[in-house]
């Protein structure tokens, strides 16, 4: 296999019949020492990381798949902590778009002076740049037209996406009396149809989750998520 890219989490090689395998790592993000979802470093290495990021990524995008919602999921090898993928284009050079329910994180140092901790936000979707230069600065739908990232008529697909798939997941979530503060996705289009799918993962390492107001790290929202299955 070729290792066409190194990221903070994952590792992506090319296979020989044009699809790719990713590389779950027990790497997480954060600063210090601390796990965070919307930093741009990896803060901490916590054991077990990778195939428990994969187990729930598995249990999520096959839900998914189950109602018609288009991933890039093919298949888990949860032992090797891999996951084939189907091939797909990135908007511009990366772009991460976020589902908030409530109002934590970075949306809060930003927005701190209208926002409370912890308010309830209606599902908002924001889109922001790969850019670890310039701190993945937040961008509009006008700017991303602009600047040839992705049409408007993308963005519309790009935020009702967002917010279907956030609440296939908050649902799933609930059921096992946790509550999503906030998840980040990326998308991409699909090599040869065009199509706008979710790629990457669905993750511990990539959300906010709760429960009676305590905040569950991303092992223990694992293990939570699929107790039983």
């Amino acid at each position: 296999m070729e290792r066409i890219y190194t990221g903070k989490t994952k590792d992506v090689f090319k296979l020989e019949d044009g699809n790719f395998l990713l590389k779950f790592k027990d790497d997480v993000t954060g600063e210090n020492g601390v796990f965070d979802p919307g930093a741009n470093t990896v803060g901490l290495t916590i054991e077990g990381a990778g195939q428990a990021g994969l187990r729930l990524t598995k249990f999520f995008f096959e839900k998914l798949q189950e109602k018609g919602i288009h991933t890039h999921y093919v298949d888990a090898n949860i032992e090797e902590a891999t996951m084939t993928v189907k091939p797909a284009n990135v908007f511009g050079k990366g772009l991460e778009v976020i589902c908030r329910y409530r109002a934590v994180g970075s949306f809060l140092r930003r927005y701190g002076a209208y926002a409370t901790d912890g308010q309830e936000l209606d599902a908002f979707v924001e889109v922001t740049i790969k850019d670890d230069e310039r701190e993945d600065p937040p961008i509009t739908s006008d700017a991303l037209d602009m600047l040839g990232i992705l049409t408007k008529e993308e963005y519309a697909v790009l935020k009702e996406q967002t917010q279907k798939i956030g609440a296939v997941v908050k649902e799933e979530m609930a059921k096992k009396g946790l509550d999503l503060y906030d998840i980040k996705f990326e998308f991409g289009r699909e090599q040869g149809t065009g199509t706008i799918l979710l790629i990457d993962e669905i993750s511990g390492g990539n959300m906010r989750a709760y429960k009676a107001g305590e905040y569950i790290e991303p092992l223990k929202l694992e293990q939570l998520m699929l107790a039983g299955k």
